[in-house]
């Protein structure tokens, strides 16, 4: 599995090229990146460039975020898709074959109306991904104050979601996996055991307060091993069904990170390094 990164938990880098340099200088492999960023900073830089960056590092773009407005208005999508085709087309220039989107776990739509227009919008996303060699990953989210935020319950569940992957029906979609979310469902190891390698798309990476799992919030996450999720089991468990795709950090907090960013780098790689230890893997 590669160790990645995601800019949560961080100061966000002012450009690709110091992400990636400093991504590389403490042990990471791969890096998340915004689909829109990535393609402004080609367009300025060029395709050449950022991969000669890229190689040079010896760094991958793990994943793009989905830039699109899927679970907004039908004007909204109709105008946000629009553009897929070119940030897929940048991304897949550069190597990257994952792109992640998520599931709010309530909505104020009506829900059984809402699941047919999600699933409309998200095929058409993937079809578009497909001709570019590009998976999507699905993310449920789990915490519990999101559950009843809005009016009407969704999905949260590893179930549901494989469920409405179903429904999408195609090739190329499947799970974005969050060891929060894992965590804040009460999953356990046999549930990832039940899975196959090829449902999972992506992973992200991040630990939780010592907390009743009700009041565990979805912004204030800890760094990985610094809290209670077995990480360890976790990996453990993807590893043996055959995952071995990027594992990001996403460290998701109410304040702003603070600096300097190479404090919290390192504290990344030590948390990293803790897990992987415990795990006694490497890749």
């Amino acid at each position: 599995m590669l160790k990645g990164l995601t800019q949560a938990g961080l100061v966000p880098f002012p450009s690709l090229a110091e992400f990636v340099d400093h991504a590389a200088k403490y042990g990471f492999e791969a890096i998340d990146y915004d689909a829109k960023e990535l393609y402004n900073w080609v367009k300025q830089e060029g395709v050449v460039q950022i991969k000669a960056i890229l190689s040079e590092r010896k760094v991958v773009i793990g994943a793009i975020s989905l830039p699109v407005e899927w679970q907004a208005s039908e004007d909204d999508f109709r105008y946000s898709i629009v553009k897929l085709a070119s940030y897929a087309a940048t991304a897949a220039d550069l190597g990257c074959t994952r792109c992640c989107t998520y599931i709010l776990p309530s909505t104020d739509y009506n829900p059984a109306h809402f699941m047919a227009v999600a699933t409309r919008r998200l095929r058409a996303c993937t079809q578009i991904l497909n001709r570019f060699g590009i998976s999507l990953g699905v993310e449920f989210v789990g915490p519990h104050h999101y559950r009843t935020r809005w009016k009407h319950p969704f999905i949260w569940t590893i179930a549901e979601t494989l469920d409405f992957i179903e429904a999408i029906g195609e090739p190329n979609v499947g799970l974005l996996f969050d060891s929060y979310h894992w965590y804040t469902n009460e999953a356990t190891i046999e549930d990832i055991l039940a899975l196959r390698a090829e449902q999972i798309v992506h992973v992200h990476l991040n630990d939780a307060r010592n907390v009743p799992i009700s009041k565990v919030l979805d912004n204030d996450r800890l760094y990985p091993g610094e809290g209670v999720i077995d990480l360890a089991g976790f990996l453990k468990a993807l590893h043996q069904i055959g995952y071995r795709g990027v594992v990001a950090q996403e460290v998701l907090t109410v304040e702003r990170p603070k600096g300097p960013n190479e404090n919290l780098l390192q504290r990344s790689a030590d948390g990293f390094a803790k897990v992987f230890a415990a795990l006694d893997i490497r890749k």
